[in-house]
C-alpha cells in the first residue's frame, strides 16, 4: 500500500522527533504563561520546536526510541502524547484557575462582581480582585522559575513515561476528578479572611439598623463593603504569597503524582 511504503521512509527518527515535538507542545495549550494567549503562536511552536531539539539527542543517548510499527499506531501515539504535556499543563493550570474562583467570590462579597475586565491571556471576563490576584500570581510564579520546573517535569516524563509507554491507569481519573474538585475548596481557603470579615460588617450593620432604624442603611453598606473588604485585601498580601508557595509546592507534588500514575 501507497500509506504503508510513505510510513517505511518515514519511520525511525523523524518520527520519534515528532512524538517528542507533540508531547512538548502539550504544555502549550493550557499551562501557565506559556499557555496564555499574549504569547504569540508563533513564538509558542518555534519555543515548542526549539525545547524538542535540545530534549531529542539526551533521549536518544539515554534510551533506544523506536516508532510505531504502522501509521494508524503512530497516530494513537500521537494522541497519547499529546495527552501527556496537556495533563502537566493542565495540572499547573489548576492552581491559577483556583486564584480566579477565589477571586470572584471575593469581588461578589465586596461588591466588584457588577465590574469585570477582559482578560487578554484566557480571552474571557475576569473579576476585578480575581485579575489582580492572578497577575500577581503570575509574576511570582515566573519570579520562582516556575516555568522552569514545567520543563523540568516534561524531561523527566521522557524518562518516566517512554514514548508510546503510556499505561492506562484508573486511579489517574480519580486523581484528576480530586484535583479539579479542589479548585473550589482552594478558591474558598484563599477567599475565607475576606468572606468572614465581610460577615461580621453585615451582622454588625444588622444590628445597628435594628437599634437606629431612622438610619439608611444601605448606603453605608455599600462603601463599608468596600472598604473592609480592600482592607483586609491589602492586610492578606504578605500571606497570600506564602500561600502561593505552598499552593506551586502542591503543584509540583501533583505534577510528579500523575506522572508516576501512568508510567510502566
Amino acid at each position: 500500500m501507497i500509506e504503508t511504503d510513505l510510513y517505511d521512509i518515514f519511520q525511525g527518527q523523524l518520527a520519534a522527533f515528532l512524538l517528542v515535538l507533540t508531547r512538548t507542545s502539550g504544555i502549550f495549550f493550557i499551562s501557565p504563561f506559556f499557555g496564555g494567549l499574549t504569547i504569540p503562536a508563533n513564538f509558542r511552536a518555534g519555543t515548542a520546536v526549539a525545547m524538542a531539539i535540545l530534549i531529542f539527542p539526551v533521549l536518544v543517548k539515554e534510551t533506544t526510541i523506536t516508532a510505531p510499527a504502522n501509521i494508524w499506531m503512530f497516530a494513537g501515539t500521537v494522541v497519547q502524547e499529546l495527552a501527556i504535556g496537556w495533563m502537566i499543563g493542565f495540572i499547573s493550570f489548576v492552581v491559577m484557575a483556583a486564584i480566579n474562583m477565589s477571586g470572584k467570590i471575593m469581588d461578589l462579597q465586596v461588591g466588584f462582581a457588577v465590574a469585570n475586565l477582559m482578560d487578554p491571556n484566557s480571552g474571557q471576563q475576569t473579576p476585578l480582585i480575581g485579575g489582580f490576584l492572578h497577575n500577581l500570581a503570575t509574576i511570582y510564579f515566573l519570579v520562582v522559575n516556575g516555568h522552569h520546573f514545567i520543563i523540568a517535569a516534561l524531561v523527566e516524563s521522557f524518562r518516566s513515561v517512554p514514548l508510546d509507554g503510556l499505561v492506562w491507569n484508573q486511579s489517574l481519573a480519580e486523581f484528576m476528578i480530586d484535583l479539579t474538585a479542589g479548585v473550589f475548596l482552594t478558591g474558598m481557603k484563599i477567599a475565607m479572611p475576606v468572606t468572614f470579615a465581610i460577615l461580621i460588617t453585615n451582622v454588625g450593620m444588622g444590628i445597628l439598623a435594628r437599634t437606629m432604624p431612622q438610619m439608611n442603611i444601605f448606603v453605608i453598606g455599600i462603601p463599608m463593603h468596600l472598604l473592609i473588604g480592600l482592607f483586609m485585601l491589602a492586610m492578606l498580601m504578605p500571606f497570600y504569597v506564602l500561600f502561593l508557595d505552598v499552593m506551586f509546592s502542591e503543584m509540583y507534588a501533583d505534577i510528579s503524582t500523575a506522572i508516576r500514575l501512568i508510567s510502566p
